[in-house]
């Protein structure tokens, strides 16, 4: 919209600016789409995502010739004041900005995402206790940075990871859950393939399992398994990755089932989620080691 406003005073670069307007729109009609999906999906309460679609849809197209009725009034007023119109832009896009940042404010999503599960994750090893919805939507920042710094990757291909037999059977060693998982301890980077069989629960327990390994990197308490594991880490005593990530595999053995619990028990959804989720999936043989108890 701005580069519509200034085009006319830049006649020169009239045609340029105005196709950079449209790309943006584009990109932003893009971005629009992917998050109001979410969001109506967040809204659908009794699975009726097509009703809320068609109200929100109606409600848009309201809002759009309501705003056509009012700009048709007020054009006369600004056309020939190029000062006025750009403060009256400036004005209501400040305005709609913080109309957004409130609406986006009052959501409480029940769904876990990559950021919500760090922030819950976090409270619950070094507290005992899961965030409800509410107080973890509060706690959750608008603008990027905030993420943990592991990098996490789930529903990577199975080629990613080995380029060997004998790398496979490295891998699949002392898992006994639907996915493998690697974990590059110089890059604090965790890598996933996913089993046919992984559903939510599988894919939420590996997400939980990645920031398990990540939060070795981080300050703060953790439970004492963890923080003697931790310890070890930063001495330098495990440095074969594997080891830490056969260990920690059995520390979520007792840990995971009280978290989901916990979570269930406060209202967060567990039966679907928002992590980000390749679409790689593979197969293999379970190692025959049996979990520690």
């Amino acid at each position: 919209m701005f580069l519509e406003i200034m085009a006319p005073i830049y006649p020169v670069c009239f045609t340029i600016t105005i196709c950079i307007s449209n790309l943006a729109k584009c990109i932003v009609s893009v971005a629009g789409g992917a998050t109001r999906a979410a969001l109506t999906m967040h809204q659908a309460r009794r699975n009726n995502m097509a009703d809320v679609s068609a109200k929100d849809s109606s409600q848009e197209t309201l809002v759009n010739l309501a705003g056509l009725l009012i700009s048709l009034l007020i054009l006369p007023v600004v056309s020939h004041c190029p000062s006025f119109s750009l403060s009256c832009f400036f004005l209501l896009t400040a305005f709609h900005i913080y109309a957004n940042y409130r609406a986006v404010r009052a959501l409480v999503i029940e769904t876990l995402n990559e950021g919500r599960l760090w922030l819950v994750l976090k409270h619950f090893l070094q507290k005992g206790e899961v965030l409800d919805p509410t107080s973890a939507n509060q706690m959750e920042p608008l603008w990027t940075g905030f993420w943990p710094s592991l990098s996490l990757s789930l529903g990577v291909p199975l080629h990613r990871l080995i380029s060997s037999v004998f790398d496979l059977q490295q891998l699949v060693e002392g898992h006994q859950e639907p996915y493998l998982l690697h974990w590059d301890q110089s890059k604090n980077q965790v890598q996933v393939v996913l089993s046919q069989m992984a559903g939510s629960e599988t894919i939420l327990r590996a997400a939980t399992h990645g920031l398990v390994l990540g939060a070795l990197h981080e300050n703060g308490p953790l439970p004492g398994e963890l923080e003697e594991l931790r310890n070890r880490v930063r001495a330098g005593l495990e440095k074969e990755n594997q080891v830490i990530v056969r260990e920690t595999h059995q520390v979520l053995d007792k840990l995971f089932p009280k978290f989901l619990k916990g979570l269930q028990d406060v209202g967060w959804k567990t039966e679907k989620h928002q992590l980000e989720v390749g679409e790689w999936r593979a197969t293999w043989l379970q190692s025959p080691e049996k979990k520690v108890l």
